[in-house]
């Protein structure tokens, strides 16, 4: 392999694991608050995709010309808020009343909301696929050289390390993120100390789907066709990467992201092609075996 078709992949491969990244975030501060897997995530990504779908043609009629990115930013911060709202009613109706249950019993609660929101896709949006509205011409910028980086590859990182950012200093600057680490280290001590323990959970599931929605829209503009099955492999695959990179550890889900999105690429433009969706699940076995609290968790001692 050469150096320009290295480079090429390596973009390729940031450009996939932006995608990853946002969405293994929700699973991991989900996971940070209560110590559970919300299975349902992956689908919230797909409602981000019919978000935009069904927002794009009414909102970027009013942003033509020069105030077109304006029209972009508006179907991108609306489908967050809608993807926010959605998620904080799944965990206000599914997983508030089991919260004192067992673990077992929250997830096989995810499990099926995952399901409700496939197949309850499939009757409200249709089955067939859908090509994705033209929010953002996707050409490839000039002056790259050999490279071949598209708008759409720019709009990924730039959005990602955007949203990044904003998600740290939500995290680390104001009163509901420290409330938030709060109750991620101790929930029955943040409750004594008045946190509202409501709020922080409802407030961390409207986070992390608001990130899911983002690449939602993301994805269905690399690659424009969305039916209401497409979040289960992507969710699947951020999973992996949120166990990667060490589930709980919000900038661990995200370099989790980056480095499966990268592996998954450059698998895929060598003579192993057809395993590329499998590897996820090969790294998912290796860190399990090899380093289960993932590249940037700890190990935790449980004591019985």
């Amino acid at each position: 392999m050469s150096q320009i078709e290295f480079l090429q992949q390596l973009i390729n491969g940031l450009s996939l694991g932006a995608f990853y990244a946002l969405i293994a975030l929700g699973y991991t501060m989900v996971y940070g608050i209560l110590r559970f897997i919300n299975f349902a995530h992956g689908d919230v990504f797909m409602l981000g995709a019919f978000g935009g779908y069904y927002l794009t043609p009414r909102i970027m009629p009013h942003f033509a010309g020069n105030l077109a990115p304006v029209g972009v930013v508006v179907v991108l911060l609306l489908t967050m808020i809608l993807c926010a709202l959605i998620g904080m009613v799944i965990e206000r109706l599914a997983y508030r009343p089991l919260r004192s249950r067992p673990k077992l019993t929250v997830l096989i609660t995810a499990i099926g909301v995952s399901l409700l929101l496939e197949y309850g896709g499939q009757f409200v949006f249709g089955a067939d696929p859908k090509p994705y509205p033209e929010l953002i011409t996707d050409r490839a910028l000039e002056n790259t050289g050999a490279l071949t980086i598209t708008t759409t590859q720019v709009a990924a990182f730039v959005v990602t390390f955007l949203l990044l950012i904003a998600l740290t200093l939500i995290v680390k600057r104001t009163k509901l993120g420290m409330a938030m680490r709060a109750v991620s280290n101790n929930a029955t001590a943040a409750s004594l100390m008045g946190i509202n323990i409501d709020t922080v959970v409802s407030f961390t599931f409207g986070l992390g789907s608001a990130l899911a929605g983002a690449a939602g829209i993301l994805y269905a503009l690399s690659y424009p066709s969305i039916d209401p099955l497409m979040g289960l492999l992507p969710g699947v695959k951020a999973f992996v990467a949120a166990v990667l990179g060490g589930i709980g550890n919000i900038p661990g889900a995200a370099v989790g992201g980056l480095i499966l999105g990268v592996v998954e690429t450059f698998v895929g433009g060598s003579a192993f092609s057809t395993y590329r969706d499998a590897i996820a699940f090969a790294l998912l076995i290796g860190i399990l075996l090899f380093r289960p609290a993932g590249i940037f968790g700890k190990a935790q001692v449980e004591k019985v």
